[in-house]
């Protein structure tokens, strides 16, 4: 993280406006899922491996998330941009768990961002009532691009949050003793699992589905223990 250039710093802003558009504005082609959006990171950081690693924990935790209406939920897009370059060349054994504390950190932070934008839009909405109401199509344009623009500056304030937060993290996790770093990245794949597993109990509910649910983690097991 501390040898990331100022080139592959600004690649990683735009990824990560990009991954934050993604989520509710445009195009909405899944490049906010955490995997994808770490899987890239990794890439524009130097370390695909990483990335992949940390889009996988992160991945735990979106599952259960379902960003419809106006429910308050974390934005794991731009955070697994931020938590990938900060674990990127480093052992995954004592990186992912600091990372993963940061990550959610933006995520976090990413719901709450989410939620100044809608209260934006609103009243922008307010102040157009009269155009919108007569069919002024240039009304309608500008309220679109101006809400765009408002999502695209809070997906890259929130990746460029992170990429600062990781870069004063980053001497911190080299002098990490290890034992302390591989407890955290433990304590962080702890936590994922349990999310998941906590999302997929509420999701199957009662009956058929939980069965269901049994079954194929029954199957799952066993393939990896004849593994």
């Amino acid at each position: 993280m501390s040898d990331l250039s100022l080139s592959g710093a600004l690649l990683l802003i735009t990824w990560g406006t990009l991954v934050g558009l993604d989520l509710v504005s445009v195009p909405q082609a899944m490049i906010a899922r955490p995997v994808v959006a770490g899987a890239v990171a990794g890439w524009l950081a130097g370390d695909v491996e990483a990335g992949l690693r940390v889009g996988v924990l992160f991945e735990l935790f979106a599952l259960d998330v379902l960003p419809v209406g106006a429910v308050r939920y974390p934005d794991y897009g731009p955070a697994t941009v931020a938590a990938t370059a900060l674990a990127s060349d480093s052992p995954w054994q004592f990186a992912l768990g600091l990372s993963a504390a940061l990550g959610l950190a933006i995520a976090v932070l990413g719901g709450f961002s989410l939620q100044l934008v809608r209260r934006a839009n609103a009243r922008a909405i307010q102040h157009c009532v009269a155009a919108l109401a007569a069919g002024d199509s240039g009304a309608i344009r500008r309220l679109q691009y101006s809400s765009l623009l408002r999502d695209a500056a809070r997906g890259a304030a929130l990746t460029a949050l992170g990429l600062v937060a990781g870069w004063v993290l980053a001497e911190p996790l080299a002098r990490l003793d290890r034992s302390t770093a591989l407890g955290l990245t433990l304590v962080a794949m702890g936590c994922g699992l349990s999310a998941v597993i906590g999302g997929a109990l509420r999701n199957a509910g009662r009956g058929l589905r939980l069965r269901w649910l049994g079954a194929g983690a029954l199957v799952g097991l066993l393939v990896a223990a004849l593994r």
